[in-house]
């Protein structure tokens, strides 16, 4: 059943992230990806804010999987990444913290160019 929660919540997040890159404009490639940022910071801070709702208010799993797996992921998964970072920060992980910061954001840049060159 958990995945049918984290199923419903993926598509009404795809769903509100696609109605708001026709609100914001489609990122042409030539200029600054506004709505792709603007939907990584709101997806951030949603994140955080569900994140410590759902500790305050002891949410149960099938409401966290819905809200943040499955909208909050379907919306964006740098709010994901952005959660853990201050997760491992928060847990006094700060060498880890920066690792996988740093990983992700120049492996992510590498990975992404690397396949670009080889499907173009």
């Amino acid at each position: 059943m958990n995945f049918f929660y984290v199923f419903l919540g993926g598509g009404i997040g795809a769903t509100i992230r696609y109605l708001f890159q026709i609100l914001m404009g489609k990122h042409n490639g030539t200029d600054f990806p506004v709505s792709t940022f603007a939907t990584n910071l709101i997806g951030c801070f949603l994140i955080g804010i569900l994140a410590a709702l759902a500790l305050k208010f002891k949410w149960n799993e099938q409401v966290i999987l819905f809200g943040i797996t499955g909208v909050l992921g379907g919306y964006t998964t740098f709010s994901s990444f952005a959660l853990e970072f201050v997760n491992l920060i928060k847990n006094n992980q700060l060498a880890l913290a920066f690792i996988y910061l740093g990983l992700s954001n120049i492996l992510g840049l590498i990975l992404c160019g690397i396949g670009f060159y080889l499907a173009k």
